[in-house]
């Protein structure tokens, strides 16, 4: 009897498991379902809004070459020549600036497609150095290398890693307008290297930390909004994340992190 009520006991214990499991592998298949609907909608609104940018590039090419036409066409003698001047070179930088924020957009949107192949980090970050330096020297920034001790082997697309990290230190630049110090420093752990790109600017508030890598969000006057977006993006691409801790008034340290399988 004993043995009996043993079994059965155990099977309602089994029945109870493999239930429970079965709930588990349905949860799991509808959220799939859902993120693979939800990706097919971004991915039909990406070629929509992509043909539709395209489509307001072309009579924007004609609207900027005319006013360059009409620039050439109006006579030194006219009385109003510096007032026309003046509004058609306004005309042109603003449609100069639409063409940029169309290009950027298309680049956020567009299907990235990696080339990856075997990069090291250290160099990576030193060559970003070496261009990025006349411009930190332009704007009084220190700008310094921390090497990992050893070579890091990554397979990574080189040329949108480096515009990854070159956002980064762009967004860093803007925050220290005074001047001040950044650093990039590279290291890794067990699973993952790390890019850190450190600045003594003025920081981000905590309202804002949330937030700063949404497309099209901003708190500069000028830029598009999309850099942090799209090295969020990269990251992303690449099996990676980025983080972020920052203080008011003393700095920010913006790590991006990427596998190293």
């Amino acid at each position: 009897m004993v043995f009996f009520w043993g079994v059965l006991l155990g099977w309602f214990l089994a029945m109870g498991i493999f239930a429970l499991i079965g709930l588990l592998a349905y949860r799991r298949m509808l959220r799939l379902q859902q993120r693979a609907k939800q990706a097919e909608r971004l991915a039909e609104l990406g070629t929509l809004t992509g043909g539709l940018a395209h489509e307001i590039k072309n009579p924007l090419s004609t609207v900027h070459l005319n006013l360059q036409l009409l620039q050439e066409d109006l006579s030194p003698t006219n009385p109003a020549y510096s007032r026309l001047v003046n509004r058609l070179d306004i005309c042109e930088r603003e449609t100069g600036r639409l063409r940029e924020i169309l290009d950027d957009f298309l680049r956020y949107a567009g299907k990235i497609e990696l080339e990856r192949r075997s990069v090291e980090l250290n160099q990576l970050c030193e060559e970003l150095v070496d261009f990025f330096l006349p411009q930190a020297q332009l704007q009084r920034v220190n700008l310094r290398l921390k090497r990992a001790p050893q070579p890091i082997q990554i397979c990574a697309d080189e040329r949108l890693l480096k515009q990854a990290v070159l956002n980064l230190m762009l967004n860093g630049i803007q925050a220290m307008p005074s001047g001040g110090d950044m650093i990039l420093a590279v290291s890794r752990n067990e699973k993952d290297a790390a890019i850190d790109v450190i600045d003594t600017g003025t920081g981000i508030p905590a309202a804002a930390i949330g937030r700063i890598f949404d497309a099209y969000y901003s708190t500069k006057k000028a830029g598009t909004g999309l850099g942090l977006a799209m090295t969020r993006r990269i990251a992303e691409e690449h099996g990676g994340r980025i983080a972020v801790t920052s203080e008011e008034g003393k700095g920010s340290d913006f790590r991006l992190i990427l596998p190293l399988s």
